[in-house]
C-alpha cells in the first residue's frame, strides 16, 4: 500500500517522464525514417547519385534469391549479388528517365516472343506457337482465379520489361558506334605491317637493388603524380591464432579401444533374472545388421564388392583374407575401422566389350537404321568371324561397326558387371557368367545382336565393417577453451606488438590476413567469418585490439593489427609496387647517362653484351625474342627508316638501343571493309560492359551494406 501510495503522490512526474519518453521516439523516428534524413540513416542499404535503395525492398530481394540460389550461395554471396543487381539496376533507369526511355505492352509483347517465355506451352496454341491472344488472356483469367500466380508474373513483367529497356538502350548506344574504313586499314596495318632490327639491351637487372636508394619522399612524389593507380578501398590487417577443436592422440587412442572390445565377447548382469550373459563380439556375432546398427557409425552394406572398391589401406588385404576373418582395428580417414569376410564369389564381377548390330525395330535403335533383323544377323555372324581371327582388334571392330554409340566410343568396353546386377539385358548377362576370361561370343537381346568379348575377371567380397569416428572428447575441447582463453588473457595483457611473441612462448602459429575489405567474409585459414570482419570495421575496435571468437570449428583469437582509410594509399601501403617503378626509372637513367653517344658496339664492349636480331616483329605482337614484350621498343622501331638507328630506348626490362635493317608493309588489299566490319562487330560487342561500367565510374555511390549485414 505504501508504494502506491507513493506512486500516486508522483503522478505529474510519471506523466511528464512518459511523455519525454514518448516525444524522444517520435523525434528519433524522424531522424532515423524517410524524414529529415531523406532515407540515409537506418532504412537505406545504398545511395546512387542521390536515390536511396530501401532496406526493407532490398531484404525481401535477398530472401528471393535465396530461394533462387538455395544452400550454394552463403549470405554475404547474396546480399552482394543483389547489391549489384540493384546498383546496376538504379543507374541504369536513371539513364532511362533522363532520356525518356519505357516500353509499352505491345513492346513487352514483342519481346516476349523472343524469349524463353515464348516457349512456354501456357502461352501457346493449338499449333505450338506463341499467341499474344493466348497471352493476354491467361495473364487476365490469373488476375481472376489465381492470385499467386498473377503476382508472380507481375514480378516476371517487372524483369521483362527492365530486360527490354535495357536491350533499347544499348542498342541505341550501339547504333552510334562503329568502325570506319581509316581505321580498318589501320587494324590491318598493325597486325601485318613488319620490322626486322638489330638491338642491344642493357637488362636492369644488371644492376643490383641494393645500390639503388629510394627516398619516402619519392615514394609519395610518385604517387601523387599517379593517384588513380593508387587508390585503395577502406580495409583491414589483422592476425590470429587458431585454436581447432579436433581430436587428440588420447582422443583417438580411445576410440582405437573401443573399437577392439567390440571385437570379443562381453559379459553383462542381468538384474531382472539375476544372471549374467553373454554378448557376442563382431567376431562371433550372428545377427551381424543388429550388431552394426547398435554399435557402429555404418550400416552394414550387403552388396558385394570388387578390390577398387574397398578402401585402399586395406584392400589387398581384405581380398585375402577367407570368409568369416576379421581384420583390424584400422584407420581409413578420420574413422577406426574393423571389417569381417562375410562372403565371396570367385570371378563375381566381369569386364565386358561388345559390338552390337541393331536392326529396325530393336529397343533403342537409331531412326538411320534400315537393316532387318535377319540382315543384322548375318551381320554380326560375319563380325563374330572376324573377331575371333587370331590378329583381330576387338577395340577396333567396336569402334567401326558398333550400333552402341556411347560404348563405340570406348572401343566397345562396358565395364564391370556383377551377376546380380539388372542393369544387363538378360541373355547378355548370362553368357558372361557361363563362359571364361577371352572367350568371344554371339547372343541376341531386345536391343540386336551382341559380339561380345569377357575382357577380364575379379573376385568380389560381402564385407562387414564396425566403424566409429574419431571426435573430440569432451575434455578435449575443455582444453582448447581453457588453452584459448589463456592466450587472448596473455596477449591483452602484453604489449600491443607482443601478440607474435605470446604465440611464439607457447608455440602457436600467427596467421596474418591484409587487405580485408568491408564486405568480405573468408578469411584463410577460417573459411566463412563473417562476425570477425564486422569486428574489424567496427567504428571501436582500435588498432591493436584482440578479441576471441567461437567458431563451429574451435576459437580463433584475433588482433587487429592496421586500418587503411579510403582513399589514396600511403607511402608504405604502396611501397610493394611502387618500389620497383622507381628503382627502374633510376637505373633507366643510370643507364642512359653512362651509354649515351656511344654506338652499339661500343655499348656491347663497354657492358659485355651481344648484338640479337629479331625479325617480323608486329605493332599487335610486340614481343622481342630474348627480350619480352617491349611495346615501346616495337613502336620506335616502326617510327624509323630502313638502316637508321635509334637513340636510347628505355624500355620495360631494360634499356634497348635499336638498328631498323628490314621494314616490310602487309600486302595490299583493294579495301578494307572485312576489317571494319570486324571492328564494328568487336566495339558493339564491348557496348554492354564498358557503357555500365563507365556509368557506374561516374556516379556517386554511397554504399551502407556493412551497417545491416
Amino acid at each position: 500500500m505504501a508504494i502506491l501510495e507513493n506512486i500516486r503522490k508522483r503522478t505529474t512526474v510519471l506523466i511528464l517522464i512518459i511523455g519525454m519518453a514518448l516525444f524522444a521516439f517520435v523525434i528519433s523516428g524522424v531522424f532515423t525514417s524517410d524524414g529529415l534524413s531523406g532515407g540515409k540513416v537506418g532504412s537505406a542499404v545504398a545511395e546512387v547519385n542521390g536515390e536511396t535503395i530501401a532496406i526493407d525492398a532490398f531484404r525481401q530481394k535477398v530472401e528471393q534469391a535465396s530461394r533462387q540460389y538455395g544452400p550454394n550461395f552463403s549470405s554475404t554471396q547474396l546480399v552482394n549479388t543483389v547489391y549489384d543487381q540493384e546498383i546496376r539496376r538504379t543507374i541504369l533507369n536513371q539513364q532511362f528517365e533522363d532520356l525518356g526511355i519505357d516500353v509499352e505492352s505491345d513492346q513487352i509483347v514483342e519481346f516476349i516472343k523472343n524469349t524463353g517465355y515464348a516457349q512456354d506451352p501456357t502461352f501457346q496454341d493449338d499449333n505450338g506457337v506463341f499467341n499474344e491472344e493466348v497471352f493476354r488472356r491467361t495473364i487476365a483469367d490469373w488476375k481472376e482465379t489465381n492470385p499467386l500466380a498473377y503476382d508472380n508474373w507481375l514480378n516476371i513483367e517487372k524483369s521483362i520489361m527492365q530486360s527490354a529497356k535495357e536491350q533499347l538502350y544499348f542498342n541505341l548506344v550501339k547504333a552510334g558506334v562503329g568502325a570506319t574504313l581509316a581505321e580498318g586499314e589501320f587494324d590491318y596495318k598493325l597486325a601485318n605491317d613488319k620490322v626486322d632490327i638489330q638491338y642491344v639491351r642493357v637488362p636492369y637487372n644488371s644492376i643490383a637493388d641494393s645500390t639503388i636508394q629510394v627516398s619516402k619522399e619519392e615514394i609519395n612524389a610518385y604517387i601523387k603524380e599517379n593517384k588513380e593507380d593508387y587508390k585503395q578501398e577502406k580495409a583491414r590487417d589483422l592476425r590470429f591464432v587458431f585454436f581447432e577443436e579436433k581430436p587428440s592422440l588420447e582422443d583417438e587412442n580411445r576410440v582405437k579401444d573401443d573399437v577392439a572390445s567390440l571385437l570379443n565377447d562381453s559379459v553383462e548382469y542381468n538384474q531382472e533374472r539375476n544372471t549374467t550373459d553373454t554378448i557376442l563380439g563382431f567376431a562371433k556375432t550372428k545377427d551381424i545388421a543388429a550388431f552394426l546398427d547398435r554399435n557402429s557409425d555404418t550400416k552394414f552394406d550387403t552388396i558385394f564388392k570388387a578390390k577398387n572398391e574397398l578402401p585402399a589401406v586395406v584392400a589387398d588385404t581384405l581380398m585375402n583374407l577367407p570368409v568369416g576373418s576379421v581384420y583390424g582395428p584400422y584407420r581409413d580417414g578420420d574413422s577406426f575401422k574393423v571389417s569381417k569376410i562375410t562372403d565371396k564369389i570367385a570371378d563375381g564381377s566381369v569386364k565386358s566389350s561388345h559390338i552390337l548390330i541393331a536392326y529396325a525395330g530393336a529397343e533403342r535403335a537409331a531412326p538411320d537404321i534400315t537393316r532387318t533383323k535377319e540382315e543384322a544377323e548375318k551381320e554380326a555372324e560375319r563380325m563374330l568371324s572376324e573377331a575371333k581371327k587370331a590378329d583381330a582388334d576387338f577395340a577396333r571392330l567396336a569402334k567401326e561397326n558398333s550400333d552402341d554409340p556411347t560404348a563405340a566410343q570406348r572401343a566397345g568396353d562396358i565395364g564391370y558387371f556383377q551377376e546380380s546386377n539388372l542393369g544387363l539385358a538378360e541373355a547378355y548377362r548370362k553368357f558372361l557368367f557361363a563362359n571364361d576370361l577371352g572367350d568371344i561370343g554371339l547372343v541376341e537381346t531386345p536391343f540386336g545382336f551382341h559380339v561380345i568379348k569377357i575382357d577380364d575377371k575379379q573376385d568380389i567380397v560381402q564385407v562387414a565393417t564396425l566403424s566409429q569416428a574419431i571426435e573430440a572428447s569432451e575434455e578435449t575441447i575443455n582444453t582448447l577453451f581453457t588453452d584459448a582463453t589463456k592466450f587472448e588473457m596473455s596477449a591483452i595483457d602484453a604489449e600491443a606488438n607482443a601478440f607474435s611473441d605470446v604465440a611464439k612462448e607457447s608455440e602457436y602459429t600467427v596467421r596474418p590476413v591484409n587487405k580485408i575489405k568491408e564486405m568480405d567474409e573468408n578469411l584463410p585459414g577460417l573459411s566463412s567469418q563473417r562476425a570477425i570482419v564486422q569486428w574489424a570495421f567496427n567504428d571501436d575496435t582500435e588498432v591493436g585490439d584482440i578479441k576471441r571468437f567461437d567458431l563451429t570449428s574451435g576459437y580463433a583469437v584475433v588482433q587487429l593489427t592496421k586500418k587503411h582509410q579510403e582513399g589514396v594509399m600511403s607511402a608504405e601501403d604502396a611501397s610493394a609496387t611502387v618500389l620497383p617503378k622507381i628503382r627502374k626509372d633510376k637505373k633507366a637513367a643510370q643507364i642512359i647517362a653512362e651509354n649515351k653517344g656511344r654506338s652499339m658496339d661500343d655499348i656491347v664492349s663497354n657492358n659485355g653484351l651481344t648484338i640479337s636480331n629479331a625479325s617480323s616483329l608486329t605493332r599487335n605482337s610486340p614481343t622481342i625474342p630474348g627480350a619480352g614484350k617491349e611495346p615501346l621498343v616495337v613502336g620506335k622501331a616502326f617510327g624509323l627508316e630502313e638502316g637508321q638507328v635509334s637513340d636510347l630506348i628505355q624500355g620495360d626490362t631494360g634499356v634497348f638501343k635499336i638498328k631498323v635493317t628490314k621494314k616490310e608493309a602487309g600486302v595490299s588489299l583493294p579495301n578494307f571493309s572485312t576489317f571494319s566490319d570486324a571492328l564494328s562487330t568487336s566495339n558493339r560487342n564491348a557496348v554492354n560492359s564498358s557503357v555500365y561500367n563507365a556509368l557506374k565510374e561516374g556516379a556517386e555511390i554511397e554504399d551502407s551494406r556493412a551497417v545491416f549485414y
